[in-house]
């Protein structure tokens, strides 16, 4: 197994910025595209994965708790332990993720001295294309495993569809300055992890190294609860979605379209931004672009 220094994917990680930002407008939609969908899978089977396995405490002692797993770690558990999957499939097959880009077009910025203009546009093409991509997943999710059919057309929410709804639930409760703090906290430690696991992609060649340099960071945010926009993208609008087909009386108000941004999607991209570009863009160049020099 190869494994490059830390100076070697640094610069790597430059010229991987560098090649994203000279890509054509569409191809950046594309391929953002392409990884909002896959990141989305990765959240749907996360979903599935954890329907029914966390309990209360007072289920707990009363007894009331089947076999097997009754704490709400071991469903953060099993969440991250299958959630990778989206990020795995977008570097192994080149699509573009905006949160990866928060720190890989930066550092072209850093090393390369691509313009600033350069890297925005990356930035709002790839989220626009990561957003579609997660609506489409959304609605195949909401439509289908989430939901069954009678033959009047009538749908019922299924366990994954009551899961998916208490997730984005979850997601909107950010309110208040403090609220706004939290989600926006959760924002940086997420890329930070995410990043982390890309630059641990970069330091191996062969599949089996980039498999679980990428898994293990990526396991430990979503373990962690910590916030993703592009997976908020999927997990909110999937719960949005599935309400809407489920019984009117159990609507909760405050999931909608207005609060996905609001309570969740802005303020967690803004932390996303600040993890990615920060607390691993800026800090590596720092801490090795004398080494870069010296390799030019």
């Amino acid at each position: 197994m190869v494994f490059h220094p830390p100076v070697a994917i640094t610069a790597k990680a430059g010229d991987a910025g560098k090649y994203k930002v000279g890509l054509p407008a569409w191809n950046m939609v594309l391929r953002g595209f392409m990884s909002g969908a896959y990141i989305a899978m990765g959240a749907a089977l996360a979903t599935v994965c954890s329907t029914g396995i966390a309990y209360s405490a007072a289920q707990i002692t009363a007894g009331a708790v089947p076999g097997g797993f009754a704490s709400a770690g071991m469903t953060q558990l099993i969440l991250g332990a299958v959630f990778p999957v989206g990020l795995i499939i977008t570097v192994l097959t080149g699509a573009e993720l905006f949160t990866g880009d928060a720190m890989l077009a930066p550092m072209a910025a850093f090393i390369h001295k691509v313009t600033w203009a350069q890297v925005i546009k990356l930035w709002v093409l790839v989220y626009i294309g990561n957003l579609i991509g997660s609506l489409v997943f959304a609605y195949i999710m909401a439509y289908g495993p989430f939901t069954s059919w009678n033959a009047a057309g009538a749908a019922t929410v299924t366990a994954f569809g009551t899961r998916a709804i208490a997730i984005a639930s979850a997601k909107v409760s950010y309110v208040g300055v403090a609220g706004m703090w939290s989600a926006f906290l959760k924002g940086i430690a997420c890329n930070w992890l995410v990043n982390l696991a890309i630059l641990l992609g970069i330091c191996s060649d062969d599949m089996v190294g980039k498999f679980f340099g990428i898994w293990f960071p990526i396991m430990a945010f979503v373990s962690s609860g910590f916030e993703h926009s592009v997976a908020n993208m999927y997990f909110i609008p999937a719960g949005i979605m599935t309400q809407a087909l489920g019984d009117p009386a159990a609507v909760n108000a405050g999931l909608n379209w207005v609060t996905m941004w609001t309570n969740n999607i802005i303020i967690v991209t803004i932390g996303n931004i600040v993890g990615g570009m920060f607390f691993v863009g800026v800090i590596f160049w720092v801490a090795f672009r004398k080494e870069i020099a010296a390799l030019k």
